[in-house]
């Protein structure tokens, strides 16, 4: 399959050029689109372990010194939960977005005798030009969107399918490091997965540390590595992006948003707000 083809395939499932903006969601479990008119801002989010494949356009992504320029044809492979800006920088712009099954990756490690080894630097954020047969699948997954009956039936068939092809992907490294259970990216998939959960509480670092069987020293070292952050930034970001959707999509005001994410002084609150999104927290409530 090409990637036209893909193209043609997939805009059969997306509203009318009239709503061009944003996410749309398709009808098989992980699946969705995003679709830009013109380029965005700088946007500070999280990515959670997917692949994107762009199918027009160009967008660049980044965790810290981690870096990703991406346009047709390539597909972004993350592998963990990563704080990111993303931004799209050529349009119009037309992204194919699946969410990855980590558990359905564990079973076909287990059911595969050998796999390449992974990248000498292998990346939680990375891509690569999209095998032929990748693209396939993927197009074979969407095509199911629009038959219910098939779809129950041979939507898990096509989806692990999609998993393998991704497990031996050349960027799809850093997936197979992950799903050894005494890797270094495994113990800090772990423990970012602590840390969403409880990114309102005290974090404790040592603490952590010690849960993941690492050295203190050590746990900053590769935590760094594959999140391009700090556990302290990663916990800080957590809790301003929840900020954020608190105050721009239920209205929340301020003061109180600071307080559920875990902020004592809304002095810091407001003050670390507009470090991390280059406005005040007001300016949101404001625009929603």
């Amino acid at each position: 399959m090409t990637i036209n083809e893909l193209i043609e395939r997939s805009e059969a499932y997306l509203p009318g050029l009239d709503t061009p903006e944003g996410y749309f969601p398709c009808g098989v479990p992980g699946l969705g689109f995003v679709r830009h008119s013109g380029p965005t801002p700088i946007e500070a989010t999280i990515y959670e372990p997917v692949v994107c494949l762009i199918l027009r356009g160009r967008k660049r992504t980044s965790a810290g010194p981690m870096a990703v320029d991406f346009g047709p044809g390539e597909s972004l492979v993350v592998s963990h939960d990563l704080p990111v800006l993303s931004q799209v920088t050529e349009c119009p712009y037309l992204a194919l977005i699946l969410s990855l099954d980590i558990s359905l990756l564990r079973t076909l490690m287990s059911e595969v005798d050998e796999v390449p080894p992974a990248r000498a630097r292998a990346a939680t954020l990375d891509s690569n030009p999209t095998d032929e047969r990748l693209l396939d699948a993927l197009g074979r997954y969407v095509s199911l969107a629009g038959n219910p009956m098939e779809a129950q039936v041979l939507a898990p068939l096509v989806l692990k399918e999609i998993h393998f092809r991704l497990l031996l992907a050349p960027h799809g490294g850093m997936l197979r490091r992950l799903l050894r259970s005494d890797s270094n990216a495994s113990h800090i998939h772990r423990a970012v997965r602590e840390i969403r959960k409880e990114f309102r509480s005290a974090l404790s670092v040592p603490d952590l540390a010690r849960r993941t069987g690492m050295s203190e020293s050590a746990f900053h070292r590769h935590f760094k590595a594959t999140t391009g952050t700090t556990p302290l930034q990663y916990q800080k970001t957590m809790r301003l992006l929840e900020a954020r959707r608190l105050i721009s999509t239920e209205g929340i005001p301020v003061s109180r948003a600071a307080l559920e994410v875990g902020y004592a002084s809304p002095t810091q609150f407001s003050r670390e707000y507009s470090r991390e999104f280059g406005v005040t927290p007001r300016v949101h409530a404001v625009t929603g």
